[in-house]
């Protein structure tokens, strides 16, 4: 039952002897600002220069029509509570044109989780969380880290990180969800040692504060707010998807041999599909949405070649037309891209070349993607699916079709996924799917899958292979449920390249994952690919193992649709932050304990199992948990585990037995 309770000046919000939140004077639960904001973006990144005019504490209240209201003079902000089964929802009305912060009390220990896609660290306290959908990698950190010798390259810090899917929910290790419905840009400051303060441009519309039982408990509560639609295809379990780029007959040519080599492959990705550029920073996509007739001749027929011998292909879009290409100067002409005030095209500039935006709030526009650039240009084609880039650039002060732009700006990645969610359903192509890299609240209705953005090709933690797992911790306490990576990164430049020790071991990550899918990476001459000499055979033997473990990835994925993520981190089950032991350790489902070997050379692997009865997945050895071991670590053979009375035991140990 929920009461406001007033004593010594502290008026609180109490469920079932537990407060939820508190207002004083010397720390209201909501104060007022006004501000004065400007952004700056280049590529994306976004820089922000706030100036704060008036900031009014709201620390009078009242009963007034069936809602609490806290007010100061003229400034008020009105809540209506709502009493759930598992906590309450608080539905919030402030005053156009203020900023509002909520200070929310916390324990001096409790550490916090989720906050969307968050590539540094899993634990966010200490931390202020940026709520902005922005560029995850900087030019300059790229030029930094290729031209420093590696002793002088300093890894950055979780603040100078931005996200391509942040989101305002966040789950603490006192096992509480926090939960602000918002598209306002702003800020969660976990800072102080006992409350947390969160700040947004505009007032949301509702702040929604769930208690329970277990982490899985939330993350199922959550579901019911933000229904999980996320899947895969059946064949995308068959094995791996290949990034092959170059034109017709070299991705006929590299993919059978794979398959003649006995590799397991599903499906073939040629993000060129539409043509490329070359640019100071390597080979990029030419951004015209249409098969590029000199580069893949006779593309239907090749993807019917490949289907014969039960390979998908897939392709590339975004929301980007390049300028002067066809499509670019036919949707300028229509008024289909987004605009400056003063009615011109407003251009993003990619590395070198720029290129209009198309108006998703336009139906026209959109009607224009689904039906031509993805029915016709794509699905017809016989495409099965397609990265779904970008997302997150929209300009705050361009002009829409409708809308406010600043508004608009974090909802724009879920509006990106909608398009191409519907747009699958509407062709009733069944079984085709697409994976994006940005996202925010509720995206995990209507992307299939979503992939961790681009990395560097190295092993730093800040933009390497490592952050890839704490990112995709972060997402599963936010409610997207199924998570992959590139394998092998995507930035590389100067003397930054991926050798094939390197891709191997991520290879290894993406072999024990939902989907198992390659990037040659934006220079692919620089860096080793899956089929190098001293790659292929683990190429083959990892694309059958992953095939192998169909059976258990299809029962994750069966759970993640209920709103269990498919990884997890380490102290996911002993539900204590305090019980974790390695931040780049994993759960993948219930079963299944990985230990990536993150560091060069390595050859063995410090692991701390969890509690309960393991299995060493590659001797079946019995190994007892709640304790540290070295183990080894040959390449192409992480450290993994599995419960000894795992249902799917047989399975993991056919699999183990590939060679």
């Amino acid at each position: 039952m929920l009461d406001w309770r007033s004593e010594n000046g502290v008026l609180s919000l109490i469920r079932n002897g537990r407060t939820l939140l508190t207002g004083s004077a010397e720390r209201p639960f909501v104060t007022a600002l006004k501000r004065e904001k400007s952004y700056k973006a280049v590529r994306g990144t976004v820089k922000t220069v706030i100036t704060e005019t008036a900031r009014i504490p709201l620390t009078e209240s009242r009963e007034e029509g069936g809602a609490r209201v806290f007010f100061s003079g003229e400034r008020f902000v009105e809540v209506r509570a709502r009493e759930r089964a598992d906590g309450v929802t608080l539905r919030l009305k402030g005053e156009d044109g203020w900023a509002y912060a909520f200070s929310l009390p916390a324990d001096e220990d409790e550490a916090v989780f989720g906050g969307g896609e968050q590539y540094r660290k899993v634990n966010l306290r200490g931390e202020e969380v940026v709520n902005f959908v922005s560029e995850h990698i900087k030019a300059s950190t790229i030029v930094e880290k290729a031209l420093l010798p590696s002793a002088l390259y300093r890894e950055k810090k979780h603040s100078q990180i931005g996200s391509y899917a942040p989101m305002p929910v966040f789950v603490t290790d006192r096992r509480r969800l926090i939960l602000f419905d918002t598209t306002a840009d702003g800020c969660s400051d976990f800072t102080a040692q006992d409350h947390f303060e969160f700040t947004f441009d505009a007032c949301p519309k509702s702040l929604t504060l769930l208690q329970g039982e277990s982490y899985e408990a939330l993350a199922r509560r959550l579901n019911g707010i933000y229904p999980n639609r996320q899947y895969l295809p059946d064949w995308c379990h068959e094995g791996m998807i290949l990034s092959i780029q170059g034109g017709t007959q070299k991705v006929l040519d590299k993919c059978f041999r794979m398959l003649d080599a006995g590799a397991k492959i599903c499906g073939v990705w040629s993000q060129d599909w539409s043509g490329f550029k070359r640019t100071v920073m390597g080979y990029q996509v030419n951004w015209n949405w249409e098969a590029d007739e000199a580069l893949y001749p006779d593309l239907r027929g090749a993807i019917e070649k490949l289907n014969a011998r039960g390979v998908r292909f897939l392709g590339y879009i975004n929301p980007y037309l390049v300028k002067g290409g066809r499509l670019y100067s036919e949707c300028r002409d229509k008024g289909w891209l987004i605009t400056k005030t003063d009615g011109s095209v407003y251009h993003i500039r990619s590395t070198t070349f720029d290129a209009g935006m198309l108006d998703l709030t336009n139906p026209e526009a959109v009607r224009f993607i689904k039906e031509e650039l993805i029915g016709k240009n794509m699905l017809a084609l016989g495409m099965s699916g397609w990265m779904a880039d970008f997302g997150e650039y929209l300009p705050t002060d361009c002009v829409l079709h409708e809308g406010d732009p600043a508004q608009l700006h974090n909802a724009w990645p879920v509006l990106w996924a909608r398009i191409n969610r519907e747009a699958i359903e509407e062709y009733g192509a069944k079984d085709a799917f697409f994976f994006m890299r940005s996202g925010y609240l509720g995206v995990q209705s209507w992307a299939p899958m979503l992939w961790n953005g681009d990395q560097h090709t190295d092993r730093s933690r800040d933009y390497g292979m490592p952050c890839v797992l704490p990112a995709s911790f972060s997402l599963a306490f936010s409610g997207v449920t199924m998570v992959h990576c590139d394998i092998g990164g995507f930035f590389s430049f100067g003397k930054m390249k991926r050798d094939g020790e390197l891709f191997t071991r991520w290879m290894e990550l993406g072999c024990f994952s939902p989907l198992m899918r390659s990037h040659e990476s934006i220079r692919p001459w620089a860096n080793a690919q899956f089929d190098a000499p001293d790659v292929l055979k683990h190429t083959v033997r990892l694309t059958k193992l992953h095939a192998a473990l169909r059976p258990y990835l299809e029962h994750v994925a069966a759970a993640a649709r209920e709103g269990v993520p498919a990884l997890r981190p380490d102290f996911w089950t002993a539900e204590d932050y305090g019980d974790s032991r390695d931040p780049y350790a994993y759960f993948l489902g219930d079963d299944l304990f990985v230990c990536p070997v993150l560091r060069k050379g390595a050859a063995r692997r410090r692991v701390y199992l969890p509690e309960g009865e393991w299995l060493d997945f590659w001797t079946g050895k019995p190994c007892k948990g709640e304790r540290r071991r070295r183990v080894a670590a040959p390449l192409g053979q992480p450290p993994v585990f599995y419960r000894r009375d795992s249902e799917f035991a047989e399975v993991f140990r056919r699999a183990a037995e590939i060679e």
